[in-house]
């Protein structure tokens, strides 16, 4: 399915906006509600964000990289790669959330957090923002990201891009539901 590159960037730069607006009303709450688990084994609002984050410190400099070393120009369309498309698609929320297994490295369960993790995680929407604008100036399929499980296996940038904002999605969503519960 091929798709409109403007439209695809346009898309994702709404998402990320309204995270980053979303976390700008969490500064709002207090710690200990930001804290809060449903249960012992549950991540907290905080934890979600902190989750992201640790994505976000992998995903960032390598989209940075890729974009700033890529000499290749834009074309119009984007069409997805089977396996970003896998990965992008699996982790947009479903109507009864799926759990996920994430890497221990990537698993912030029981850290003591405070809102330092919403500044961050504000400050990686602003960066993201800025990388989809230039990415308006390269050509999605032909550059390449590595993943964060793995550097063997390489990824198209749009799906790159995707996979980590609906991630973020994924979670934000997440978050929504333990405040609300």
């Amino acid at each position: 399915m091929k798709t409109s590159v403007s439209v695809l960037l346009s898309e994702l730069q709404q998402r990320t906006s309204q995270h980053l607006e979303y976390a700008q009303t969490l500064l709002e709450k207090t710690e200990r509600e930001l804290n809060f688990r449903n249960s012992q084994d549950s991540w907290s609002s905080l934890e979600c964000l902190e989750h992201l984050n640790r994505y976000g410190n992998f995903y960032i400099p390598e989209i940075t990289n890729r974009i700033d070393g890529s000499k290749i120009s834009p074309k119009d369309t984007f069409k997805p790669g089977i396996l970003g498309n896998y990965f992008a698609k699996s982790m947009l929320p479903k109507e009864n959330l799926n759990k996920m297994k994430t890497l221990k490295i990537m698993n912030p369960i029981h850290s003591q957090l405070n809102k330092t993790v919403i500044e961050k995680f504000i400050s990686q929407q602003k960066q993201l923002l800025g990388l989809l604008e230039k990415a308006q100036n390269i050509d999605l399929e032909k550059t390449k990201t590595s993943i964060s499980i793995s550097k063997l296996i390489k990824l198209k940038l749009g799906d790159t891009f995707r996979f980590v904002i609906y991630h973020n999605t994924r979670h934000i969503e997440q978050i929504q539901k333990i405040l609300n519960s």
